[in-house]
């Protein structure tokens, strides 16, 4: 999946900002195009697995094992929390429900639109469905918030995990003699090194942009599956990041020591389990059904609580403090302009890989990848200062703002 964290209407005055909410709005924009590029470079297997396609030897593999344990999902789960923090500052400052639905719905087509036309792992759409579940949950306490977390968590293991388990057992049967290995075809399509997915994968990522749209317009059981798929999880980091705004922490009301101790404790909780499915992947040598149910299904729980626990570690680095300059000033621009630059993002890696643009896509391997999202993520740093002190906001969210007025 791919993800954005986006604020839930246009900022209001820069003096009511919180800068370190900003800056983590920036690091997930910055760490979210790390991910995306392969959606944009290679056949889809490729962004699970390494052995799929693009793969260089043991640079390739050191690059993807710090990736599925450092920010595969990661970053999307800091982008769903921020996401729910502003819904819930939106209702704080006497924002309506009509009003809320309006910034869903129109949302909701900005991310229709960059799926078909840019990018297939478009999480706008999953965002504004899942957003429109949030407002009776507002009423939550934050011991409600913490147990609805909870709950949906449960939900997202016990409902998709139990499918995976299933799976994962047919698959040592088979690894061990005991099975069809036929029956394994989807997962080693999806997930696995499958060569006839891989030219098929080849073959969709280098078609026209006419053929795209035809092909993403009217697609409705993917979208469908995925939104069943990840709304509990997606809705649980919402509800997270709902609890840290009020908890104090993403006001940047916690002392930094204890923000720095929450950020401590996180990642010996997210870390451990993180490698160990790393390391599964490895010993299984990137088989389909285990990468596969990884990456959707056992991983999930714990990118959400490394996710928080990289937001913890930048208000124990700068609390409320306002960030005038350096790294820190360029994350709280790019956080500023989020949807713009998450789409920007699309645009600039579409015009290097889809066939409109340079072609480049099948023709890199995933240490040229990265250093492309690496010039892009410098791209997001060095323009978005310039453009939040000359303009404000970002044509994306003025968009936003403009099409949901409308609608309210």
């Amino acid at each position: 999946m791919t993800s954005a964290a986006v604020p839930t209407d246009l900022h209001s005055e820069t003096r009511a900002r919180i800068d370190a909410m900003d800056a983590a709005r920036g690091l997930s924009v910055c760490g979210i195009v790390l991910l995306n590029v392969y959606n944009f470079s290679m056949p889809p297997a490729a962004y699970f697995n390494p052995l799929a396609y693009g793969n260089s030897g043991p640079a390739t593999l050191a690059l993807w094992a710090a990736e599925s344990i450092f920010a595969q999902d990661a970053f999307r789960a800091i982008f769903a929390m921020l996401f729910g923090a502003g819904v819930a500052i939106q209702f704080e400052r006497g924002g309506t429900l009509r009003g809320h639905c309006a910034r869903m719905l129109v949302l909701l087509v900005i991310g229709y639109a960059h799926a078909v036309l840019l990018n297939n792992g478009d999480v706008l759409r999953l965002y504004a469905l899942t957003g429109l579940l949030l407002p009776p949950l507002l009423r939550l306490s934050r011991r409600g918030l913490l147990v609805a977390v909870a709950v949906l968590a449960a939900l997202h293991l016990g409902a998709l995990g139990w499918f995976a388990w299933g799976w994962l057992r047919y698959w040592w049967d088979v690894a061990h003699g005991m099975g069809d290995p036929a029956a394994l075809a989807m997962w080693q399509g999806e997930f696995g090194v499958d060569p006839a997915a891989i030219e098929r994968g080849l073959a969709m990522g280098r078609e026209s942009l006419a053929d795209r749209i035809a092909r993403r317009a009217f697609a409705w059981q993917g979208p469908l599956v995925i939104l069943l798929a990840f709304l509990p999880q997606t809705l649980a980091a919402m509800l997270l990041g709902v609890w840290c705004w009020r908890s104090g922490l993403l006001r940047g009301r916690w002392h930094r020591k204890r923000a720095r101790r929450f950020a401590i404790r996180l990642g010996i909780i997210a870390l451990p389990p993180m490698i160990a499915l790393c390391a599964a992947a490895f010993w299984s040598n990137f088989a389909g059904p285990v990468v596969g149910t990884t990456a959707l299904v056992w991983s999930q729980p714990f990118a959400v609580i490394l996710g928080l626990g990289y937001v913890a570690a930048l208000f124990a680095l700068w609390g409320a403090e306002p960030l005038g300059g350096g790294l820190a000033a360029r994350l709280v621009a790019a956080g500023r302009l989020s949807l713009t630059n998450y789409i920007g993002a699309s645009v600039v890696m579409a015009a290097l890989f889809h066939s409109w643009g340079l072609g480049w896509f099948g023709l890199v391997g995933r240490l040229e990848a990265t250093l492309v999202a690496l010039g892009v993520v410098a791209l997001i740093l060095l323009v978005s200062p310039w453009w939040a002190d000359r303009f404000g906001m970002g044509p994306f969210e003025r968009l936003w703002r403009s099409g949901a007025r409308l609608l309210a």
